[in-house]
């Protein structure tokens, strides 16, 4: 207890002071009543003034006592957020103990959920304050330890004078290690009736998820406007079962709040519902962690936000030229979809599918040429460019630009892009230095993506977004000239993380005939069973789709046969088919299909194949299968050297390691994000559930008789330098 008291020996605060902010625990200074005790409203004075604070006064009849007390002083003195109740100070003489903290005016948010003028934004906005708090807490970032609040109700969440939520009563809360991606508390299990997680009750362990149980009743008070309970003859009845049945049964109307219904846009409505409801499910392993509550509840508001138009007025003032008419909300955000002109025509605004903020800079507006060349067409960018820009334009290797934003969506992670052109010629990949003023260590960008409109892009960095106004500084060194357009800020798109290769089977849980499965079947199926290296047995069409589905070794385990889910034909060679023997180093590895694998090859390789086991009339693309030991970002060049395909006559590059885009300046407490993860596309290698990788490296198609399919690509790593880490398994086609 001594080292407690020292420890906060700063937040101590003397009896009479309280006294004199609460006129002597004045009846009339009375703003709640808890667990705990009274609470008392007053006004602290101290050497700037004075403050409104809340006074809790312990009262030991509640039940609650020293362990309390302390515990709460001790959480939140030391986890600080705008949406973690602040601690002013404590007082512990003659036989009191009293809590201080800053007051919330509007109280708790068990008080409002009736309230009529409480509008559908404003709910969703204090929705979203709460759980960024109760992610706080349970992911407080570097060594803290994770807190477990165990008493997540809508009477524990204040508000304060701009109806901004904060998670309060820390007195249950329970601290769990550290850096610990599962936390398990086995105790007494402790919250209120009602919001407790059910399994809690039978298991009695308490764990993060149960928090997220608890803050899903939450939302759906805030939805329906009620406490999840209501006394019927004394009774008390659980109305939680209601509500997901409604959910459930896409009656959602039954239950909303019936001042929120014509005034909620229908998109926000479903990701909220959505959200809340999966807070709720049974198995704790199916609930979603809080800081993924957070991104949803993020996309409800923004819906929201672009139904009720909630800024567009700002930017359409400095539309150019001037907005046509428009006689809706509606209409209004198809304009700007598309996408208008602001800033005196020097940026682009639009916005994305999910309503969020997009701005594309232009080089007018924020390019500082130091190494250039006049360009041999002057109408050349013209033509091309959103923008009405100098016909004199230069083309730049060395350049930096001073970027300033107007219009970005606050705390959203936002994706920074370099859009241009290659001047004289055309390259698939870029070898562009820069680094962001401030930092101290340069990148380089190599993969560019290609645009509709013809432009090109690359990533550069991701960074959150503190505030609608962003001012970068970036410097860039190229080895090629470049015509740039600008740069460019796109929200991040998160896309979920998508397991290839034999992926699980997508067996529809009805049961179908027999004449359905075969219509799923190539015909020469059973004779392709045939070649199997194992027996293999069914009895109904679907075992057999089954089976060749999962795949199998063929051709006394010299090949691997499968089948995509539309019945088309995969197929897959060993290494040591594939590729030449004496560009390689071979070893066994049991683990491997086919028992041996090529590793550390020389230099560049080439790969040959050949097969009659595709499907005809198919486009098939052929897949590098391979797992890589050492980092290796740099495109590796693809010739190819002889084939009957006569648009596969050019180079073209392929990655072995996703490009991963640094995230600058991570702000502590913010929400963390995966950085890009790039949707499948040619050239970007992928994830298999087997633990290997794959890479696209090249497409054809199939003709009618099937015949022989003949490919003979030489691939060529930077500077022809040897790649030690490389493991090839085998060369695999897939149809695209």
């Amino acid at each position: 207890m001594e080292t407690l008291l020292e420890e906060f020996q700063h937040l101590k605060i003397q009896l009479e002071t309280i006294k004199l902010a609460t006129n002597n625990f004045d009846n009339s200074n009375v703003i709640g009543k808890g667990g705990f005790g009274v609470v008392y409203k007053g006004v602290l004075f101290h050497s700037k003034g004075g403050s409104v604070a809340a006074f809790k006064r312990l009262d030991r009849n509640y039940g609650q006592g020293d362990v309390e007390f302390w515990k709460e002083i001790l959480m939140l003195s030391r986890y600080k957020h705008e949406n973690v109740i602040s601690l002013f100070g404590f007082c512990d003489e003659y036989g009191e103990k009293i809590l201080v903290y800053e007051y919330a005016s509007y109280g708790s948010l068990d008080r409002h959920l009736n309230t009529t003028t409480l509008t559908w934004r404003q709910r969703l906005m204090i929705s979203l304050a709460a759980a960024k708090g109760l992610s706080y807490l349970h992911d407080p970032k570097e060594s803290q330890q994770i807190v477990l609040h165990r008493d997540v109700k809508s009477s524990n969440i204040l508000l304060d004078k701009n109806w901004n939520a904060k998670v309060s009563d820390m007195g249950l809360a329970k601290l769990g290690p550290a850096n610990k991606k599962d936390t398990v508390i086995v105790s007494n299990v402790v919250g209120t009736a009602g919001y407790i997680d059910p399994i809690c009750m039978e298991t009695r362990i308490q764990t993060k998820e149960s928090d997220v149980y608890s803050f899903g009743i939450v939302l759906f008070e805030v939805l329906c406007g009620r406490l999840c309970f209501e006394d019927i003859n004394d009774h008390r009845h659980c109305l939680v079962p209601k509500w997901k049945k409604c959910y459930e049964q896409k009656k959602l109307d039954d239950i909303v709040f019936l001042n929120l219904k014509q005034h909620m846009d229908t998109s926000s409505l479903e990701t909220y519902s959505d959200i809340a409801y999966h807070c709720l499910q049974k198995s704790s392993e199916e609930r979603p962690k809080m800081c993924d509550v957070v991104e949803k509840l993020k996309i409800a508001l923004r819906f929201q936000e672009i139904f009720e138009g909630v800024g567009f007025k700002e930017i359409i003032k400095t539309m150019v030229p001037p907005v046509v008419a428009y006689t809706s909300i509606e209409e209004l955000r198809m304009i700007l979809s598309k996408g208008i002109l602001v800033n005196e025509g020097k940026t682009w605004f639009s916005l994305n599918k999910n309503g969020e903020h997009c701005e594309l800079i232009s080089a007018e507006a924020c390019l500082i040429p130091t190494c250039y060349k006049s360009p041999m067409f002057p109408f050349y960018g013209r033509m091309k460019s959103r923008f009405v820009v100098d016909n004199n334009k230069p083309y730049c290797w060395k350049f930096k630009t001073h970027v300033e934003t107007q219009f970005l969506s606050p705390h959203m992670t936002y994706t920074v892009s370099l859009v241009f052109d290659f001047a004289y010629t055309s390259k698939d990949y870029l070898g562009l230095t820069y680094i962001l003023v401030g930092e101290t260590q340069p990148l380089t960008v190599y993969h560019v993506d290609k645009r509709e409109d013809g432009w090109s892009v690359a990533d550069l960095y991701q960074f959150t977004c503190d505030g609608k106004n962003v001012d970068h500084e970036i410097m860039f060194n190229c080895k090629c000239l470049l015509e740039v357009d600008g740069i460019e800020f796109q929200p991040l798109e998160r896309v979920e993380h998508e397991v290839l290769g034999d992926e699980n089977m997508d067996m529809q849980s009805r049961s179908h005939s027999d004449t359905y499965w075969e219509q799923k079947l190539p015909k020469d199926c059973e004779e392709i069973i045939m070649w199997s290296k194992d027996r293999v047995s069914w009895t109904t069409k679907k075992e057999l789709y089954s089976i060749l589905r999962k795949g199998f070794l063929i051709n006394d385990a010299k090949e691997w046969f499968s089948l995509e889910k539309s019945g088309k034909k995969c197929y897959m060679v060993p290494a040591r088919v594939a590729l030449k023997r004496k560009e390689w180093r071979w070893r066994s590895l049991p683990k491997s299909r086919f028992g041996k694998v090529a590793l550390d090859p020389l230099g560049s390789f080439s790969i040959n194949c050949s097969s009659k086991m595709l499907s005809p009339q198919t486009t098939y693309a052929c897949y590098l299968v391979y797992k890589i030991k050492q980092n290796h970002e740099s495109p590796v060049k693809v010739n190819n050297v002889m084939s009957t395909a006569p648009y596969h006559t050019h180079t073209w590059y392929i990655y072995l390691l996703s490009p991963q885009i640094p995230i600058i300046r991570p702000k502590i407490h913010h929400n963390t994000h995966k950085p890009l993860n790039r949707s499948k596309k040619k050239g970007l290698p992928q994830e298999r559930n087997d633990g290997w990788m794959e890479v696209q490296v090249t497409e054809f198609q199939t003709d009618t008789t099937n015949e022989l399919i003949f490919e003979n690509l030489q691939l060529t790593f930077p500077e022809n330098k040897r790649h030690k880490g490389l493991i090839v398994q085998g060369i695999e086609f897939k149809p695209v």
